[in-house]
C-alpha cells in the first residue's frame, strides 16, 4: 500500500486539477511518482515538461529505455520498473535484455550506442560518475551531446525512482515482469 493517498480528481485543488487535466489531455503519465508530484502542481508540470524535453534530445527512444531500466533496477523501484518494462518492450528492447538487467547481468545489446548507454548508466549508478576510460568511450560512441542527454536522463529518472520508493508506490498487481529480489 502506498504511503501517500492517491488523490481522486474530485479531491484536487483548482491548480492540481488544472495540471492534471492538462496531462490527461496530452496523454502524459499520471501514475507512479506523479501521484506524489500532483500535490505540488508546479513540480508536476515541471516533471511533465522535463519528460517532454527528453523527447527532443539526440538520445533514441531505445537508448532512453535502456537508461531507464538500469536506473529503475538500481533503485529497485517497483512502479518505475513496471512502467519501463512495458515501454521498453514497445520500443523493441528484447525481453531477454530486460530480464538480464533485472537479474543484474549485462544484457546482450548488439547496438553499440545502446550497450554504451547500459554501461555508462550502470557505472553512474554504481560510482556516481564515470571513469576517464568510460567517459572517453562514451564520447566516442555516443558523442558529447548524446552523453549529456544520457547523463541528464539518468539523473532525472533517479528522481522518479526515489519518489516512487519514498512514497512506496506499488506496481500494479498484474505486473508481467516484477523486479527480481
Amino acid at each position: 500500500m502506498s504511503r501517500i493517498k492517491i488523490l481522486d480528481r474530485s479531491e484536487m485543488t483548482e491548480e492540481q486539477a488544472r495540471v492534471y487535466d492538462s496531462a490527461v489531455a496530452s496523454g502524459s503519465p499520471l501514475g507512479g511518482p506523479y501521484y506524489a508530484y500532483i500535490r505540488l502542481p508546479s513540480l508536476f508540470e515541471g516533471a511533465q515538461g522535463l519528460r517532454e524535453a527528453f523527447a527532443g534530445t539526440p538520445l533514441s527512444r531505445r537508448e532512453q529505455q535502456v537508461v531507464n531500466l538500469v536506473v529503475a533496477r538500481h533503485f529497485s523501484a517497483r512502479y518505475p520498473w513496471f512502467a519501463q518494462v512495458r515501454a521498453s518492450l514497445q520500443a523493441g528492447i528484447p525481453e531477454a535484455a530486460i530480464k538480464a538487467i533485472n537479474a543484474g547481468e549485462t544484457p546482450d545489446l548488439p547496438d553499440a550506442a545502446e550497450a554504451m548507454c547500459y554501461a555508462a548508466a550502470r557505472e553512474m549508478m554504481d560510482r556516481r560518475t564515470l571513469s576517464d576510460e568510460t567517459y572517453a568511450q562514451a564520447v566516442k560512441v555516443l558523442g558529447q551531446d548524446r552523453l549529456i542527454a544520457m547523463t541528464a536522463a539518468t539523473g532525472s529518472f533517479a528522481m522518479t525512482c526515489l519518489t516512487a520508493n519514498v512514497f512506496d508506490i506499488p506496481a500494479p498487481a498484474d505486473d508481467p515482469m516484477p523486479l527480481a529480489s
